[in-house]
Parts: structure tokens; sequence; C-alpha cells
């Protein structure tokens, strides 16, 4: 990756008193694939649509290869678009709707691209099917074989996986991380799946409210989130009260490095489950409340006083921490945030 491909600078955008887009700034180098993460309403799909030229912002700028786009229309801006719905046209087989694009902007070797599409997406031999012929997984790799057929200078994906069951969305997932990165096709990815945006993205941009609240690659927004919001949004995480001192946080008896600094005093630290370590002990502080059991790991969640606290562990311990087991409780020493608001 090299160079900025795309630039999107101080967007604004609002709908009636709702600030969807509220001076988002968002660099998106040549040949990355960003994911957009949030809630609903936090602004993601609407900067996508303002960038792919579906809406347009009230301020700043959308630059494409340093080329100032903000006023273009959307059939100017090179972009290949896959949505939710596949939008597949019914009357035509996987070919005629992958060609459609092709054909639209006067490209030679129709056929031949076409079909070359399909076998990059795992379809070489669907090609006379029509919709109605194929599954959900299917029409949209199809979907995805046709934005990218035009050889677009953006990829844009709004929620492109939602409407599959969980096994495909998996599966397509990881063929969409495949295909981007064989082509070196620029990409924005918007969801609201956590896990998607994580296992899919070289940085993913979490945001709210119109702003991002942290833009990083997948591990650092999970083991060193940016704020809390970020931190609860994105996995899940113990509230437990602690002291802040010399740049650390005490919880539990343990000292924890902050992300951010802190003022001296009481706080709560984020502390996500799998940095949370329980065993069998006599004379433990802990006592085991509850226990799930996931699959090669487990959910255990444990009293300490009148502190709750959740640990995920190995499927393996979980005979010996049934409800009422007595066991110690150990923090590990990674960087936590702070829930300033309950402060």
């Amino acid at each position: 990756m090299s160079g900025v491909a795309v630039h999107l600078e101080g967007l604004r955008r609002t709908f009636g008193t709702v600030h969807a887009l509220d001076s988002l700034d968002l660099e998106i180098a040549a040949g990355e694939l960003i994911a957009l993460l949030g809630p609903s309403g936090c602004g993601k799909t609407t900067a996508l649509r303002v960038l792919a030229g579906l809406e347009d912002a009230d301020g700043g700028r959308v630059l494409v290869g340093g080329k100032d786009v903000t006023r273009l229309p959307a059939n100017r801006r090179d972009m290949g678009m896959v949505f939710q719905a596949y939008s597949l046209f019914p009357h035509l087989t996987a070919l005629e709707n992958v060609e459609f694009g092709l054909r639209l902007r006067g490209r030679r070797r129709v056929p031949g691209r076409a079909a070359a599409m399909l076998d990059l997406v795992g379809l070489s031999t669907f090609g006379d099917r029509y919709p109605h012929q194929m599954s959900g997984g299917q029409q949209q790799r199809v979907a995805l074989a046709r934005a990218l057929a035009i050889e677009p200078a953006v990829l844009l994906l709004d929620e492109p996986l939602s409407a599959l069951d969980a096994k495909v969305r998996v599966q397509l997932r990881e063929e969409i991380r495949r295909i981007q990165t064989e082509v070196g096709t620029t990409t924005l990815f918007v969801t609201h799946d956590q896990e998607e945006a994580l296992a899919v993205a070289d940085r993913v941009g979490v945001m709210r409210a119109g702003r991002l609240e942290q833009l990083a690659p997948p591990a650092e927004v999970y083991q060193q989130p940016a704020s809390a919001f970020v931190a609860d949004f994105v996995g899940l995480s113990n509230r437990l009260p602690g002291v802040v001192a010399d740049s650390s946080i005490t919880v539990l008896g343990t000292s924890l490095p902050l992300v951010t600094p802190a003022p001296a005093g009481p706080a709560t630290a984020l502390v996500r489950p799998e940095a949370v370590d329980v065993a069998p002990a006599a004379d433990g502080e802990g006592s085991v409340l509850t226990s799930s059991f996931l699959g090669a790991t487990s959910r255990v969640t444990v009293t300490v006083g009148e502190t709750l606290v959740v640990a995920q562990v190995a499927s393996g311990l979980l005979p010996s921490l049934t409800p009422g087991t007595a066991v110690r409780v150990t923090l590990q020493p990674v960087p936590v945030a702070l829930d300033v608001s309950v402060n």
C-alpha cells in the first residue's frame, strides 16, 4: 500500500437536528481495506453514501486519487458497489449480470472479462444460472464479481453479508478478503458486526455520532481501545473499580497499565474477560456464580466481594469451575481503558 487513494475531509451531513457526519476525516491508502464499524445511526453508511455520490455533503470534501469529486455525480466517480440486497437483474444470467456494467462503460472483451470475474469468485460454472437458481451467498458473489469487473478505483461494501446465515457469512467474508488482497482494490467496508470488521480489515474505524472514536489495526482496536465506548462496542469488558497512580491502575491487587494517561484517584477499569484468570483454590477470594459452555472456550462469572467478574477460559477447565467453587482471580497486566462516565 502506498499513497492516499481516498480522503474524506471534514465531511458534514445533517438530517434535521441529527448530525450524521460531524466533521469526519478519513484517509484510505491505495489497496487498503478499511472497515467502518458502529451502532445504527453512527454515520458509517452515510459516509459511504457520500463517498459514492449517493448523498450530498453539507460541508467538507471528497478526494479520490487526489482529485476533488465532491460535486461529481455517482456515475462519474468510478466506484464499484455491493449492497446488503443482492440487486441482481432477475431476467439476466449470472454472466449477463456481471457483463452489465462493462457494457454500460463500452468496455471491450466483455464476455472474457465477466467470465474471469466469475472464476475469481468461485462461480465459473454458474454463468448460465439465473438469480433464483442460486443461493443467497452465490448471488452476493455475483454482485461482487459485477462490482470488480469494471476495475473501480474504489470498492464500496455496504453491509454486504448481513442477509446471509452465519456459516455463509464467515465463508464469504474470507472470500472477500482473499479477493480484495489478490486484486488490490482500495475498499471501504461498512458493517455493524464487530467480528466481521476485525476479521477482514487492515484498519477498523469505530464511529460514534458522526465521528471516528478510533481508527487503527484490528488488534489495536481490540487490545488498546481508545475510549470506553470502543471497549464496550468491540468485544466484552468487565467494569472493575480501582485506583490510578503513576500511569497505572490497581485492580484486584494487580497493577495494570493504562491505554491513555489519567489523573490519580479512584477509577473504573475496562478489563477483557480473556485477561482474567481463574483457578480453583480453597482459600480463594472469589466464588463461581455461573458458567456457560461456548465451544472451545467458556464464560465464567465470579463474585469477588460485591464485584462481578467475567472470565473467558478454556472449556477443559469447566468441570472444575462449577457454581459455588472457591477460586482465585488474577488479572493479566495488559493495557486497559477507563470508563470515565461512572467516576
